[in-house]
């Protein structure tokens, strides 16, 4: 059984390391992979906020002389350095290098640890190629927001949480454009390569742990499911 999770940077590193939250995730996932032998895990880790401070940075200094590619790969880097992080964290439970390539990718052990690829899309599209290659039925989409809602709710207190939408409908929210840095639940490349797939993708919030073992169970939880129920 080889479960798909998208981690966003937002969580691992908001502004710096977010030590106490690591040390509880990986405590999960050591639970886990003991409880089942045949549990096995793909991590995909975004760039969080060094990506962000980074990119603006980048965005400062060059003022009119800005190309997304090159954001991106600014973007792309600071997941490499996340995802070296949680590859170290987990020790002998990941034997692998850090995936940069997803259609490239090989899956040996019990974890494999990815990062971003190249311009053009965000690590989540990342995780939607490693659960087609490796034939997940789903990804988990873990980041600093609870659920998927009609609007932004920083913006609009009207907009409602959503439980479960279409792809359809999810990609009338988020669009089809990605920009380097953009603030949506799922990136809108993922997004439409995942309904093509009729994948399943889970968005709940990452930091409470005790409802991704809900999820990772089968149990009720707290989040938006996309695509097919």
């Amino acid at each position: 059984m080889i479960t798909v999770i998208s981690l966003g940077g937002s969580i691992v590193a908001p502004d710096t390391v977010d030590e106490p939250f690591l040390k509880d995730f990986v405590s999960l996932m050591r639970a886990l992979l003991e409880e089942e032998s045949q549990r096995r895990f793909i991590l995909v880790v975004g760039g969080g906020g060094p990506a962000r401070v980074w990119q603006q940075a980048y965005r400062n200094i060059s003022g009119t002389a800005v190309f997304p590619e090159q954001a991106d790969w600014i973007g792309i880097m600071a997941t490499r350095l996340n995802a070296e992080l949680i590859r170290g964290i987990l020790g002998a439970w990941c034997t692998q290098a850090v995936v940069r390539d997803p259609t490239q990718a090989v899956f040996e052990g019990r974890v494999l640890v990815a990062a971003g690829w190249k311009p053009g899309f965000s690590s989540d599209y990342d995780a939607v190629l490693l659960a087609e290659r490796f034939k997940a039925d789903k990804v988990i989409n873990l980041s600093n927001i609870e659920q998927v809602y009609t609007d932004d709710p920083r913006i609009n207190t009207n907009a409602l949480p959503i439980d479960a939408i279409s792809w359809a409908e999810f990609r009338s929210l988020v669009g089809d454009e990605w920009a380097p840095g953009k603030h949506v639940p799922f990136d809108p490349i993922a997004s439409r390569h995942a309904a093509d797939m009729h994948l399943q993708v889970i968005c709940a919030a990452g930091r409470n742990l005790e409802n991704l073992h809900k999820i990772l169970h089968g149990e009720p939880f707290i989040g938006t499911t996309i695509g097919p129920l």
